[in-house]
């Protein structure tokens, strides 16, 4: 439960964050260009509480015949999964269009110029643009590109990828698909740019050059944790130790460096969890580290496959820092923006179209979000961070996309108007909204089905 509980508070997180920069993008430009914003709404659904200059604070659905005048209502929804601006004189997701029958006031956005209604329409997709490139630009000033120079595999993961295809401790990965591998972090960014791609590795074995080959059909939406891979000069630590436990009356203490278990050398973390779980109710030999010393100790491991210990692994081969400062951070966020905002987006859109990526695990919904936001929370504010600002370019590219009830789709209606001189006739754009909303409920609804079936 508690574990529950962390990854919904931290997806909640993520999506406020998001969609309260997506909607204050349209909030501000639609009064800086003379509109009424009748409506501020974190979240779908009924109004839960609310606040407005008129009625002040209150709970539940303000009255009705309420006049805000010039002034918005800013609520909290029922569904914490996206949420609204309610522009005045515009037919949105509210699908409100009482006005159509009244004459178009100043304040409408009906009866602003083209120009401006793109301004609006517009603003939420820049401003998620503008979060992602503030994250990327600060991110590189700040923490820099931590480089680790090994591509040596200290690690391999029982029933892996990896595994399968006969990767070994000590392997040396020269390249993939003819591109040399320098740093570990290379790694994980040619599993992307070839996702859907069979793969091609080159590695260093006993001083002979190895070809090991895979295909694509095992390479669907992975990373080098996701293959069976850890790389070389890794040791595994103690972070906290259970009262009352078997490490506890062992004597193993926080910051321990756990060396081997009944004398097999230990470098990586799951290595340490299936050596534990295998085990159970059975009498080990650990040996560990402190402060230099080498101890050692026999531990009786509990029927639940469990010592007491939370573990961490730590890195101690050598790093090159890539740093940035103010100025050259400009040009590395703008170049992160359009490989993770452009190229890589629509190389996956291609990918499946063409059936070399299966829809059902190439797309994530809001489970998926939920699991990888506590997921990054977890591995420190930095990887979290990153990840909003990834969430946030992917959520821009989405909604500009020229589709009815997303951004993009009110834009080519504003084209139209803007080509042909006349607007598109409110029957027909309540028709796209109507039916552009139903497609867009289908595909949350299939996704989500999707999302829940990965869990089993």
């Amino acid at each position: 439960m508690p574990e529950i509980l962390n990854t919904i508070f931290y997806f909640l997180i993520v999506i406020g964050i998001l969609v309260f920069i997506h909607e204050f993008g349209h909030f501000i430009a639609a009064r800086l260009t003379g509109m009424r914003a009748e409506v501020f709404a974190l979240g779908m659904g009924f109004r839960i509480f609310g606040y407005n200059r008129v009625t002040g604070f209150s709970f539940g659905k303000l009255k009705e015949g309420t006049e805000l005048g010039n002034h918005t209502d800013y609520r909290v929804c029922a569904f914490p999964i996206g949420g609204y601006v309610k522009v005045s004189g515009m037919i949105d997701e509210s699908l409100d269009k009482d006005f159509i029958q009244e004459e178009p006031k100043p304040w409408e956005y009906r009866s602003k110029p083209v120009w401006k209604r793109m301004i609006v329409i517009t603003a939420g997709v820049i401003m998620n643009i503008f979060l992602a490139y503030m994250i990327f630009y600060f991110f590189n000033i700040f923490k820099g590109r931590p480089l680790h120079e090994i591509t040596s595999i200290g690690y391999v993961e029982k029933g892996t990828i990896a595994f399968e295809s006969g990767f070994l401790p000590d392997d040396k990965i020269l390249s993939i698909n003819n591109t040399e591998l320098k740093y570990w972090e290379d790694l994980s960014k040619l599993f992307i740019e070839n996702l859907g791609e069979p793969l091609t590795f080159i590695i260093k074995r006993n001083g002979n050059d190895i070809v090991i080959k895979i295909p694509k059909e095992k390479l669907t939406n992975i990373t080098d944790k996701d293959f069976g891979i850890v790389y070389d000069n890794n040791t595994v630590q103690i972070e906290n130790v259970f009262q009352g436990k078997p490490a506890e009356l062992a004597g193993l203490k926080n910051s321990d460096v756990v060396k081997s278990i009944n004398g097999t050398p230990i470098v990586a973390q799951q290595q340490l969890v299936e050596l534990i779980k295998s085990n159970a109710n059975k009498n080990v030999e650990i040996k560990w580290i402190r402060n230099e010393n080498v101890m050692s100790t026999n531990v009786i491991v509990s029927a639940d496959s469990t010592i007491g210990i939370e573990i961490t692994s730590r890195y101690e081969g050598p790093v090159k820092i890539q740093t940035f400062n103010a100025i050259t951070a400009i040009t590395v966020a703008g170049t992160d923006m359009y490989y993770y905002g452009v190229e890589m987006f629509f190389k996956s859109i291609v990918k499946i179209v063409k059936g070399d990526i299966p829809f059902k695990k190439a797309i994530g919904g809001p489970i998926k979000i939920a699991q990888v936001s506590a997921q990054s929370a977890e591995r420190g504010f930095f990887t979290f961070i990153y990840f909003v600002a990834l969430l946030s370019i992917s959520l821009a590219v989405i909604n500009i996309l020229p589709f009815p009830a997303l951004d993009g789709g009110h834009f080519i209606i504003l084209i139209y108007e803007a080509i042909f001189r006349k607007p598109v006739p409110y029957k027909v754009q309540d028709i796209l909204q109507k039916v552009g909303f139903i497609i867009l409920l289908a595909f949350m609804l299939f996704v989500l089905y999707n999302d829940i079936i990965a869990l089993k």
